[in-house]
């Protein structure tokens, strides 16, 4: 189930996976990463707004690919701390026989990991302990157990490359990744920006980093990088309450802004 040793959780500084799950309503949290997100509140207080509607994407992204695509594998890696619905629950209600893995090298995320193993008689869940900045995680038996990398699967990067900064080579680790898969796979990312609101995601930038999580926020431009060589679905990479958005009642033009500023980038692309 790890790659290594069990890793022990640390409470002396604050995790970005438990800030999330403080952003959601979670109580998967210490008092250090109250006091780090209540730091980020003060700065940006929409980033509530930015982990729901993070929260959102994943949910339409994942369904669109299970019901338009017929995808019935996904390995989703920076998986965080489990928020129902999560991703197989959502992929297993459109093909209960989808088979999902998940990777994290959070201590707190392994703690919660039985949650994510509930699967559906028909289809089949995995955790795996791994760091994608170290680990080849497509090459660990965990995974071959699950995924069969000669079809095609789904590789949900959601919320998790504003983590991995220029020196650890992102574009190289995304890169690799694609390469492993199928003709026909797809990437789902979604991506941290101060495009809408500098000021404020500069604030949590600095918070962040404060706290020993370096954060890199990315340009359009250079998300789009990402993508390079593959097909995206439309409307491409875009803000994430703009991609596909289900019908919702007319929103107020505060509320417009609100959703704007809180935003990130996100896409699905296709691999040719």
């Amino acid at each position: 189930m790890t790659t290594s040793g069990k890793p022990e959780i640390d409470t002396s500084r604050p995790h970005s996976a438990r800030m999330y799950d403080y952003y959601l309503g979670g109580k998967d949290w210490y008092p250090v990463d109250e006091e780090a997100a209540e730091k980020v509140l003060t700065v940006c207080p929409q980033i509530r707004h930015t982990a729901e509607t993070n929260r959102g994407f994943m949910h339409r992204a994942t369904r669109t690919l299970a019901s338009e695509y017929g995808i019935r594998q996904f390995v989703d890696i920076g998986t965080g701390i489990p928020t129902s619905p999560n991703l197989h629950q959502v992929a297993q209600e459109v093909a209960p026989d989808a088979r999902v893995v998940y990777a994290d090298h959070d201590a707190t995320v392994l703690e919660y990991a039985h949650v994510l193993m509930r699967s559906t008689p028909e289809g089949r869940t995995a955790y795996i302990n791994a760091d994608v900045r170290e680990d080849a995680i497509l090459d660990l038996p965990q995974l071959r157990e699950v995924i069969d990398l000669d079809k095609p699967v789904a590789l949900s990067l959601v919320a998790l490359l504003h983590f991995v900064p220029d020196e650890n080579k992102p574009y190289d680790i995304v890169g690799g990744l694609l390469d492993r898969l199928a003709p026909g796979s797809f990437l789902v990312l979604t991506h941290c920006t101060s495009d809408f609101d500098a000021a404020a995601w500069q604030g949590v930038k600095k918070i962040y980093d404060a706290g020993g999580t370096t954060v890199q926020l990315r340009s359009k431009a250079e998300v789009e990088l990402f993508f390079d060589g593959m097909e995206l679905l439309e409307p491409g990479v875009t803000a994430a309450h703009e991609w596909r958005p289900e019908e919702t009642a007319e929103l107020s033009p505060e509320e417009q802004e609100v959703l704007r500023s809180a935003t990130l980038y996100s896409a699905v692309g296709r691999k040719p």
